[in-house]
């Protein structure tokens, strides 16, 4: 996607983390990069009487993956160069793409002015008119929200119906070596 940009808006020079040119530079961020943690759901969940686990507040952080990581890195790098004065977001249209660009931007401690490239089509008319036709991510935000809260539904559900699985699981094997014990 991001040679797809840089080919359409033209005049761009490929570099060790992209394309640029006087005005743009364009990366890529490559799937997820960030996630939502809960700080403390280790220590929390690991009996019936500690579930579920609903932790205060959400963290974001990089994944801990080392290609995850040195992109998301370099990422991190891009944003803060002096000679960036804004971020673009032109990750896939819809929720996901936007949950994975609020994620890697929140991680990266970013706090430059954000645009929205949204991408309809990958032809080369279509990416100059989102290009051309950028609105500030602020208008996204109601869709950024939606991403986030499934995001931490996800999480939510995950850790709990999984720990509940896994708890109710010990306690049938032990019901059953009993009843076992028992019989004998």
């Amino acid at each position: 996607v991001a040679a797809d940009i840089a080919n359409a808006i033209g005049n761009c020079t490929k570099t060790a983390d992209g394309f640029e040119r006087a005005d743009v530079v364009i990366s890529a961020a490559a799937g997820h990069l960030a996630t939502v943690i809960a700080p403390g759901a280790d220590k929390s969940g690991k009996s019936l009487e500690t579930l579920p686990v609903i932790p205060e507040q959400f963290e974001v952080r990089p994944i801990d993956d080392p290609r995850a990581l040195a992109r998301f890195k370099m990422l991190q790098r891009l944003m803060s160069r002096p000679d960036v004065t804004a971020v673009v977001n032109a990750c896939d249209a819809g929720r996901e793409g936007e949950l994975i660009f609020r994620l890697i931007y929140e991680a990266a401690g970013c706090r430059k002015a954000c645009k929205r490239m949204w991408l309809k089509s990958m032809t080369s008319d279509a990416i100059r008119e989102a290009f051309a036709n950028m609105a500030p991510a602020a208008q996204y935000d109601r869709l950024a929200d939606a991403a986030r809260c499934r995001s931490e539904a996800d999480w939510l559900v995950g850790i709990n119906g999984s720990r509940g699985v896994s708890i109710l699981h010990q306690i049938i094997r032990v019901l059953d070596a009993d009843r076992e014990a028992h019989q004998r």
